[in-house]
């Protein structure tokens, strides 16, 4: 079957979909929706149909990247725009259909925004809220909007149009539009993909690979995730581009195992690919020959490094090696292997049908293009977004993160991961690409974005992004596996109120040494959020070591909790909360903690409505 039939029966289905007479209600059942309670949405929407004898079309589809408002649900009846509800209960949803349906009322309490061109009255649009004004969604341009296990639903919005253009072009045409295109690597070095493409390509030997590395370990980072369970065929599509490219006949999706998710929907769309003749022998009757395995990862942070993913993949135990030679070289098997990650794949597909010059003009000058980022810690709208290069982080974390919950101050931000740098408020007029973050001492990493606020202690925040790394760590090379090591416990005597001054020195130079000596990646960027700390936190440090306190209550041996007489009015909540029974006082009057049983827990601290509890 050829591409132009191929995408006329998938438009006509599309068209069936928009022309729709019963009711369409899509239900976001990502991993994020799912944890919050999609699946009872779902079954809510089942029985309350059959309640009311309603004919309607249900449909899954992808995270939307509105993570905050899991679980979400659209509902679109004929001629109306799509609704998008959030935050919804068994209860809610069951209301919604009721009313919506059958009374024509629009629930407006449960409204976010409609879906699409059509507008409302009472209703801003998608474009239109805040957490997506300001967006440019690329490789998040099907999330939420599609049936994933739908390979029609792909390709009538344009799925494919890229593949088809690419066959007719040699390999060295098209890695030439994405190195005109100045599409870098979304994985978190940033190398120009274009560059790697031909690097491999130009290696003569009989047999090259294909890999995407979809080994996402960050904590807090999700970005992959998400596409993988909400767009899987925009990154195989992008893979087929690249195989073609390089003259790749075999490719490998690297995913860890904790994402079942992402490897069924993944697994479904590679069965479609090859009932279309989009995988195998003769791709879309042409002479270009592919196939796509899956290999389940066993969760080791260190395999998101290039060289230890191709060592588990082979079969054996992920570790690093030196380079040279690099994967293009000498890769699977010592044949030559290129490896891009998931998001890469997807601004593939998309620039092979957009053209080179359209994705160029996004950005800046180094940095083309968009990335998506995983919005998480201490921030209102949790989520993933997608955002021009360039944008600055002060656009990302206040007006599509919209600030700090309770209107609390932020103090900063850790960007790229465990292995990235702890940013400070003040800098967050900085542009997030790839040499500005390189400049302040972080890196883009895969994306993941922690915001942190004024009850964070950096301190402790440096600890537990090294004590991940350290535990991470193979063990391969001595300045990783005995230089974390001895920063971790150096930051643990710090935290426990044993810190003392030749400590911050140590740290440095440690950090210096661990840095430069270390084999891989995981080593040379673990002590980034170190350096970062003490070069913009040092007054923390500083407070821990010189006075022995946290102002931020976090570091239990350094502060206590008091309650202000002055402040109390003695309501008693404190007390019935209390586990540990250290909160005496008569009601109405003020109430004392008593030091010897206070376990601080925090539970006073974060329920006092007259704020009366204070750190000391």
């Amino acid at each position: 079957m050829d591409y132009a039939t191929i995408k006329a029966h998938a438009e006509r289905e599309w068209k069936w979909l928009e022309n729709l007479t019963q009711p369409l209600i899509q239900i976001g059942t990502g991993t994020c929706g799912k944890a919050s309670g999609a699946d009872k949405v779902m079954e809510s929407v089942g029985k309350t149909l059959q309640q009311i004898q309603l004919m309607a079309r249900t449909m899954e589809v992808g995270c939307i990247g509105m993570c905050y408002l899991e679980p979400l649900m659209s509902v679109r009846k004929r001629g109306r725009p799509a609704i998008l509800y959030g935050n919804l209960t068994v209860e809610s949803t069951a209301a919604i259909i009721k009313r919506y349906l059958l009374d024509d009322d629009p629930c407006l309490e449960w409204s976010i925004c409609t879906l699409g061109e059509e507008r409302s009255k009472d209703i801003p649009q998608f474009k239109d809220h805040p957490m997506m004004r300001n967006q440019y969604r690329i490789a998040l341009r099907n999330c939420g909007l599609i049936d994933p296990t739908n390979i029609h639903h792909y390709i009538a919005r344009g799925g494919y149009r890229g593949l088809t253009r690419a066959l007719n072009m040699s390999g060295a045409e098209v890695t030439e539009v994405i190195s005109k295109a100045g599409l870098r690597g979304r994985g978190g070095a940033g190398f120009p993909t274009g560059l790697k493409w031909s690097l491999t390509r130009r290696e003569k030997a009989e047999g090259r690979y294909i890999v995407c590395n979809a080994d996402e370990g960050d904590p807090g980072a999700f970005m992959d995730r998400a596409l993988l369970e909400g767009d899987p065929h925009s990154v195989l599509e992008g893979m087929l581009i690249a195989a073609h490219a390089i003259d790749a006949a075999e490719g490998f999706i690297y995913v860890r195992a904790e994402y079942p998710l992402a490897i069924d929907r993944l697994e479904k769309a590679l069965q479609q690919m090859r009932c279309y003749n989009l995988l195998g022998n003769g791709v879309l009757g042409s002479s270009f020959n592919f196939n796509i395995s899956i290999q389940e990862g066993a969760g080791a942070f260190v395999c998101g490094e290039e060289t230890a993913l191709m060592a588990s993949v082979q079969g054996s135990r992920g570790l690093p090696t030196p380079k040279p030679p690099y994967p293009a070289q000498s890769g699977l098997w010592g044949k030559p292997t290129c490896i891009n990650n998931v998001e890469t794949y997807s601004n593939v597909s998309a620039i092979l049908e957009n053209g080179a010059e359209w994705y160029a003009n996004i950005g800046t000058e180094k940095s083309k293009g968009t990335k998506t980022f995983s919005l998480a810690g201490k921030i209102k709208h949790t989520g993933l977004i997608e955002v021009p290069m360039g944008t600055s982080l002060k656009e990302i974390i206040y007006n599509i993160g919209g600030g700090a919950p309770d209107g609390k101050e932020i103090k900063g931000v850790q960007t790229g991961g465990p292995s990235g740098g702890c940013i400070p408020a003040d800098l967050f007029d900085l542009s997030v690409d790839y040499e500005s973050l390189a400049a302040a001492g972080s890196i883009m990493g895969s994306g993941g974005m922690v915001v942190m606020d004024q009850n964070t202690c950096m301190v402790d925040v440096t600890r537990y992004f090294l004590s991940f790394t350290q535990a991470e760590s193979c063990g391969k090379c001595l300045p990783c596996r005995l230089g974390t090591h001895q920063m971790l416990g150096i930051l643990e005597e710090i935290c426990q109120g044993r810190g003392k001054p030749e400590h911050l020195d140590l740290l440095r130079e440690l950090s210096e040494t661990v840095q430069k000596g270390s084999l891989c990646g995981l080593g040379q960027t673990a002590p980034n959020p170190v350096q970062t700390a003490l070069r913009y936190f040092a007054d923390e440090f500083d407070r821990h070591i010189a006075d022995g306190k946290c102002d931020a209550g976090v570091c239990t041996t350094l502060f206590h909790y008091e309650i202000n007489p002055q402040l109390c009015n003695g309501c008693s909540l404190c007390v019935r909360k209390c586990s540990a029974g250290a909160i005496v006082g008569e009601k109405k009057g003020p109430h004392v903690i008593d030091q010897t049983k206070c376990i601080k827990c925090g539970i006073c601290f974060q329920l006092c409505k007259q704020q009366a509890i204070c750190i000391r």
